[in-house]
């Protein structure tokens, strides 16, 4: 498993994305929905490794601190392999592009054994999960339902958080 560093959302963009979920498990298709752990939320997650130790939770107030910043949940995104990602990219403005930035640098210390790649400024696509493990059989049917779903979700980022996929658990970053 990992641990992750993401930026959750206010409760009416939250809404919105689960509504997306729900209707991709509706048309019988994997979903986030799925997943009915009481941490499972919308997000994106800024900083991934294997390990990120707690002692990067304080480190993380300062910068959690800007928040909320606001955003804008966009257009359908694919990431590719055997089996495929289905996202909505969230528009990288320069606010979240800083804020990712800091938080990696703050992260990189504590980060075993380092960053995931994908996740490194300059590298780093921001986006909220739909799905996961999506056969290329069932694209054209989700992108057919998230395409009637796609209008911008404009929101704010007010929430983050230190996710330990190893034992399930969310830790907030505390602002103040």
């Amino acid at each position: 498993m990992v641990h992750s560093i993401e930026l959750l959302l206010d409760p009416d963009s939250d809404a919105a994305v689960r509504r997306i979920w729900a209707k991709l498990a509706d048309a019988e298709l994997p979903s986030q929905a799925a997943n009915t752990s009481p941490s499972n939320r919308p997000h994106i997650s800024l900083v991934v490794a294997e390990r990120i130790d707690a002692d990067v939770d304080v480190l993380l107030r300062p910068i959690a601190q800007r928040l909320p910043i606001r955003c804008v949940v966009g257009a359908p995104l694919l990431f590719g392999g055997p089996r495929f990602t289905v996202a909505r990219l969230v528009v990288p403005s320069a606010e979240l592009l800083s804020l990712h930035a800091d938080a990696h640098d703050a992260c990189l210390p504590h980060l075993s054994p380092g960053p995931m790649a994908h996740t490194a400024p300059g590298a780093w696509t921001p986006h909220v999960t739909l799905s996961r493990r999506m056969d290329p059989a069932q694209l054209a049917k989700a992108l057919t339902v998230v395409k009637k779903l796609t209008r911008d979700i404009r929101g704010e980022f007010v929430g983050m958080r230190h996710w330990d996929g190893n034992k399930r658990v969310e830790h907030p970053i505390r602002i103040g």
